[in-house]
């Protein structure tokens, strides 16, 4: 049984939705050494989130901010505002979403759908570069 580790650093990316697979399986060579196994991705942060979510049409990042804006709305009277107006929405969104993936490995390649990607959920409007923890297990 195999065990691989690594941290990721990602750039700022903007509040939003933003797809990220190319840039976490370009860090991760040895999971084409990976008959079967698991993908862990943990994102080390409170106001960002990681999602799996459709790949192909650039609309759906939009809906999913707008929707998330009116769940968690900058204008709803947070008590913690210390650190700015996007602060508490952001922790909301991200609890919602969650800090962790898990995703299967068959034959060296993450069991991911035609349609499916790894999204950095970007709750803060300069949220700044984000770190994710990569846990591969398998053989």
């Amino acid at each position: 049984m195999a065990w691989i580790q690594k941290q990721i650093r990602l750039p700022a990316f903007r509040r939003g939705f933003h797809i990220v697979t190319r840039e976490v399986l370009s860090e991760i060579p040895e999971l084409s050494t990976i008959k079967v196994g698991l993908m862990h991705v943990f994102i080390m942060h409170t106001s960002a989130s990681l999602s799996i979510n459709e790949n192909a049409d650039p609309d759906v990042p939009v809906d999913l901010e707008m929707s998330f804006n009116k769940i968690a709305p900058e204008s709803f009277p947070y008590v913690h505002t210390c650190e700015g107006p996007d602060d508490m929405p952001a922790h909301v969104k991200a609890s919602l979403l969650g800090n962790s993936l898990t995703i299967p490995i068959s034959e060296g390649r993450l069991c991911l759908g035609t349609w499916q990607g790894i999204y950095l959920c970007e709750h803060r409007n300069h949220g700044g570069g984000r770190r994710l923890v990569v846990t591969i297990q398998g053989e």
